[in-house]
């Protein structure tokens, strides 16, 4: 995930001019004391300096104990819904088998039946392994953004200490001097700010059961070739 941080760079100019009026000629007036010498012009204002600060953010997002700490518990949740789905597919290679073996002594209605059955099992368990990869990934989101948004108030912060007006993510350059890069900075500030977390995982959506209209209009699974009689 790939976070950007831009400041705005604020160059103030000051610009003036002297602004003159046309008078009608008239009778001229008594000698007087001479002018004074027109006001030497102020000069410009100076440009604001420019201060870069580089920061590496996939580095951050690899390697800050919150990152590592949100990995471990996605991927422990992902082995959790692995060894379910690997349970739920062996249940259905048995059925599978089953039905094979039975459909000699079967008639075609009960076999048609049995096959339209088995193909809902197997759509269900297919919006089942879905619904648990979208919540994993939505889990694992969230998880991120919540470190996205603590390192970037660390980056503002700073920034603000070094009055640094521009922000580049490490990614956007190809050479630039190492003495603007404050990752392991940002890094350590994150850690202690955020030793742990812990990711609130999304629940999968329940797999919808199919009315019996629906499940009659799914195909029927094709059936094994009887074995021939010698």
């Amino acid at each position: 995930m790939v976070c950007h941080l831009n400041f705005r760079i604020i160059l103030a100019a000051l610009f003036w001019s002297l602004a003159g009026a046309a008078f009608a000629q008239a009778p001229p007036a008594p000698p007087g004391p001479a002018p004074a010498p027109p006001a030497a012009p102020l000069p410009n204002a100076a440009p604001m300096p420019l201060t870069v600060m580089v920061v590496d953010v996939q580095a951050l997002l690899q390697n800050s104990k919150a990152a590592k700490m949100v990995r471990g518990q996605i991927e422990q949740k992902r082995n959790e819904y692995t060894k379910e789905i690997s349970h739920q597919e062996e249940g259905l290679r048995a059925e599978r088998d089953a039905l094979q073996r039975q459909q000699s002594s079967m008639s075609a209605d009960a076999l048609n039946q049995k096959g339209r059955e088995f193909q809902q099992k197997v759509n269900d368990l297919e919006r089942n392994v879905q619904g648990k990869r979208q919540a994993l990934e939505k889990s694992n989101g969230e998880a991120l953004s919540k470190i996205q948004e603590q390192m970037l108030k660390i980056i503002a912060d700073i920034a603000k200490d070094r009055k640094a007006n521009l922000v580049f993510q490490r990614a956007d350059l190809v050479l630039f001097d190492q003495s603007f890069d404050v990752t392991d900075e940002v890094l350590q500030k994150l850690d202690e700010l955020m030793p742990t977390l812990t990711v609130d995982f999304a629940v999968p959506p329940p797999v919808p059961t199919p009315t019996p209209a629906a499940a009659a209009a799914q195909p029927t699974a094709p059936a094994p070739a009887k074995p021939k009689k010698k």
